[in-house]
């Protein structure tokens, strides 16, 4: 896929670029072995000793996104090593990518510990020359600001004058990461147009570039494309409830809406750690109505798919009620921000009995995790008063169509 893939391997120049990746979840692993692949020698860290033991020994911890198992398999130990010891990476490194976990808390603040974490270790291993690039989504102005003073404090070093410093959001999409580093351009955005070259320089050898003015800017065209997502998706909510009123199926208002200047996209629950949490680093800061009230919106929907299972399991109290699919997204393992959990919180305190299941989660991880009591299989939602079918499940249409009277279908698989 990459330039290793074209017969750039090996080629002037790479030699010159250590690069580091600090962060091996769904979009840092990707990255490093993307970078493995292009023929440069990258490590990965990761505070996850287990996370980094599997690697090391070729296995892949994120087994459903397509193409990385063969990436890891065939880098590992040679252009590809993964350790715990980050300050020791930082040292012999001298290209230092940040792509940590950002989260908001309960009053809808950007949590940073994890960030000043990683920078901090990179500060005691920074060097003259250096190039520091921010990958993590974070509010406009975190580079200039939390992250090269954090850099500044730990190194010593003066950022623009000393080393490089820059903003290169991910883009990647779970389940698409590999190939989206050639179908999407990264945006690179520096302190200063040193670092904004520097930046370029050694992410054009892998990826697709586009250079824009600086950080900040980098870090507002990556908020807002969460934002655009969020507000679209609140739309189609409100115009899916808006065509039920009228009798008429939302889904083929969508499907005939071919315009190239309206693309409906599909109602429903928005979870993941980016489109939930991408809005809030601006509505704190700024008067934005229209973006605030699509976040609300969208958050309200647990509420409505809630009282549509709770009308079918009528006048049953305590419902048995199934929740089908747990994750964020089919496919994709991951319970950030998942709209299953205040879903299935909000059933038991109206006072349901509330089970789940989803293919990619053990029992144990439903209970523990969810807080829904586990169903064995899929079929077991045959036995329940109300099923709410959560992600777009199509391998369980068949039997669910047997009882679709007890079905909220949310993405309509069953159509």
């Amino acid at each position: 896929m990459s330039s290793a893939r074209n017969g750039a391997k090996g080629a002037p120049g790479y030699s010159k670029w250590r690069p580091e990746v600090i962060g091996l979840g769904k979009a840092g692993l990707p990255l490093a072995a993307v970078i493995a692949d292009s023929g440069i020698k990258v490590t990965g860290v990761d505070i996850n000793k287990n996370t980094v033991l599997m690697i090391n020994n070729g296995k892949n911890p994120i087994p459903e996104e397509p193409g990385l198992s063969g990436l890891i398999h065939e880098h590992i130990g040679e252009n590809l090593i993964a350790t715990s010891d980050a300050e020791s990476a930082a040292r012999q490194s001298n290209v230092h990518i940040v792509i940590v976990p950002l989260f908001i808390d309960h009053k809808k603040n950007p949590d940073f510990r994890a960030i000043v974490s990683a920078l901090t270790s990179i500060g005691k291993g920074l060097k003259k020359n250096d190039l520091v690039v921010l990958e993590t989504t974070v509010p406009v102005g975190t580079t200039n600001g939390l992250v090269k003073e954090t850099l500044e404090k730990t190194s010593r070093l003066r950022a623009g004058r000393d080393f490089f410093l820059a903003f290169s959001p991910e883009r990647i999409m779970t389940g698409y990461s590999i190939s989206r580093f050639r179908e999407f351009p990264k945006i690179v955005g520096g302190i200063d147009d040193k670092s904004t070259e520097k930046a370029y320089e050694f992410y054009k050898i892998f990826a697709k570039i586009r250079k824009v003015k600086d950080a900040k800017t980098a870090e507002l065209t990556k908020i807002a494309e969460g934002i655009y997502r969020d507000v679209n998706i609140a739309l189609a909510n409100e115009l899916w409830q808006s065509a039920e009123k009228y009798g008429v199926d939302y889904w083929l208002v969508k499907a005939a809406a071919s315009h190239q200047y309206c693309s409906l996209l599909e109602p429903g629950l928005v979870g993941g750690h980016c489109i939930p949490v991408y809005p809030w680093f601006i509505i704190n800061e700024n008067a934005l109505p229209l973006i605030e009230t699509a976040r609300n919106v969208n958050d309200s929907m647990i509420r409505l798919f809630a009282s549509r299972a709770i009308a079918i399991a009528k006048p049953k109290k305590p419902a048995k009620i199934a929740i089908l699919g747990l994750s964020y997204r089919e496919g994709v393992k991951e319970h950030a921000y998942a709209q299953s959990i205040p879903l299935i919180a909000l059933l038991k305190k109206e006072g349901h009995q509330v089970f789940g299941f989803d293919p990619l989660y053990t029992g144990e991880e439903t209970e523990k995790i969810f807080g829904a009591k586990p169903l064995a299989s899929a079929d077991e939602a045959k036995n329940m008063d109300a099923v709410i079918l959560v992600n777009k499940l199509t391998q369980y249409r068949q039997m669910l169509q047997k009882i679709r009277e007890k079905v909220v279908d949310i993405k309509n698989v069953l159509a």
